[in-house]
């Protein structure tokens, strides 16, 4: 009675054993991956790994694509896109600056020869038109100084024609200041009767229309000026 009922008892577990058997075998193959089927399963339905934490693989069934725990999960590989040229910026034009003209400079002398009526220091319109033109040929001249050097003829005395020969110079200083010469540039001096134009042969001393004709010449004065001018 006993042995039957061991017996019975053994053939039921055996039963169960196999009925657990199978449906852990379902579930496991349910649960595993259809690219798991090549790899080496232990008792357990687990994978056999290697000593390097690798699965070991059967000769069935095609190779696994990919297994977690078995197989490394490959991460998506980045598309490389090219970048896009970027039309380069236009170059910015170039502005050249035009070369400054080199100065060329010219050497220029201008003088002037103002008359003047016997025994008289006042301008005359002739000699103010003299003036002017000189005035207007030294415009954008650079020199130094202007110089004036007032004459008189031989006739009355020495001291006389030397004042006289003065206030003549005067005379055009004051008409070139008058035309904006500074004062400072224009340098005066008088010399009277001594630098006469005329020689005592070609004039008499005698005091006559005819003599006072000849020494017109000797009744004036002499302007000068030289410096230097950028040429064109």
């Amino acid at each position: 009675m006993r042995n039957t009922f061991t017996r019975k008892e053994f053939a039921l577990a055996l039963a169960c054993a196999l009925a657990l058997g199978v449906f852990s075998e379902a579930a496991l193959a349910q649960a595993r991956d259809i690219n798991e089927h090549a790899l080496l399963l232990d008792s357990r339905g687990a994978p056999v790994m290697s000593q390097f934490g690798l699965c070991w693989h059967t000769g069935f069934g095609p190779a696994p694509q990919w297994t977690r725990g078995c197989h490394a999960e490959v991460a998506p590989v980045a598309q490389y896109v090219a970048p896009v040229a970027m039309p380069a910026p236009a170059p910015e034009p170039v502005v050249l600056a035009a070369a400054a003209p080199l100065a060329v400079y010219e050497k220029v002398a201008f003088d002037a020869n103002v008359l003047f009526d016997s025994d008289k220091s006042a301008l005359r319109p002739a000699g103010r038109d003299t003036l002017d033109q000189f005035v207007s040929r030294i415009h954008g001249l650079d020199s130094r100084s202007i110089v004036a050097i007032g004459y008189a003829d031989r006739m009355g005395s020495h001291d006389s024609n030397q004042a006289l020969s003065e206030r003549r110079v005067d005379a055009v200083k004051a008409y070139l200041v008058g035309k904006g010469i500074k004062a400072e540039r224009v340098e005066t001096s008088a010399r009277g009767e001594t630098a006469p134009t005329t020689s005592a042969g070609e004039c008499k001393d005698a005091k006559n229309a005819k003599n006072v004709a000849c020494m017109q010449p000797d009744r004036h004065v002499f302007i000068e000026i030289s410096g230097t001018r950028i040429a064109k």
